[in-house]
């Protein structure tokens, strides 16, 4: 918290940005930090406030493990400051994720050790940074597209994404994640708790990857029959 913010005092919520969800961003980011999803200021978290009222960011440089409801920045539909402290810098990726993916309704970035490695050490493919190893990573995630480095904050990056998201629905396989070279994922889903869900399998997934795949004999993925009745009992998105 800066000096000039804690001379102000504490920053008056507004009844348009509901008390509850934002109690449910800082359990989520207390969440990831507690368990190492996140580390000192890196990841934010947004939600898209219903009725049009705009969205509720963390603030930038933020450290999620000790996030305060009422410094929540909150934005408008256009993206104009309502509220809080200043709006994390990538508030026009996340703006961009929500206007292409409608289930979206809330959208995390962290910079998860694992999914971090991977891009170092080299992905699966461009298309799917690691391969549907696991029938959970393809229930409950999907597709993980990467996308190419960008500085943090690159408008560039928040117009690939936005690609990316119309380029899955129209091959009738909706995305929930992308991740960002070097940097980290961006997933998003209908709830904190959804999307934070999504961000666990991922990384998890990206672990068990880098794990195997030094071995002699890499895991083979599901076999396309597998998926299928992945597709048919439980909706998977592949």
């Amino acid at each position: 918290m800066s000096d000039a913010a804690q001379a102000a005092g504490p920053v008056p919520a507004d009844a348009s940005a509901p008390a509850a969800l934002r109690l449910e961003i800082c359990r989520v980011g207390r969440s990831l930090f507690e368990r190492g999803y996140v580390h000192a200021t890196a990841g934010n978290i947004s939600v898209r406030l219903p009725d049009g009222a705009g969205f509720l960011i963390t603030p930038t440089d933020a450290c999620l493990g000790t996030l305060e409801p009422q410094r929540l920045a909150h934005v408008d539909a256009a993206g104009r400051q309502v509220s809080g402290e200043r709006a994390s810098k990538t508030l026009a990726l996340h703006r961009r994720i929500y206007a292409a993916a409608a289930e979206a309704h809330c959208v995390i970035h962290t910079h998860s050790t694992h999914l971090v490695a991977l891009t170092l050490a080299g992905v699966h493919s461009d298309a799917d940074i690691v391969p549907p190893v696991t029938p959970y990573f393809v229930m409950k995630v999907g597709h993980v597209p990467l996308v190419p480095y960008h500085r943090p904050g690159d408008p560039a990056a928040a117009d690939r994404v936005a690609a990316l998201i119309g380029a899955a629905a129209a091959r009738g396989a909706p995305i929930r994640a992308v991740m960002l070279d070097r940097l980290g994922p961006n997933v998003w889903h209908a709830s904190p708790a959804e999307a934070m869900a999504v961000l666990e399998e991922l990384e998890e997934t990206a672990r068990l990857w880098l794990l195997t795949r030094a071995a002699s004999s890499r895991p083979e993925p599901l076999s396309q029959a597998q998926i299928q009745e992945l597709r048919e009992q439980f909706g998977a998105r592949w």
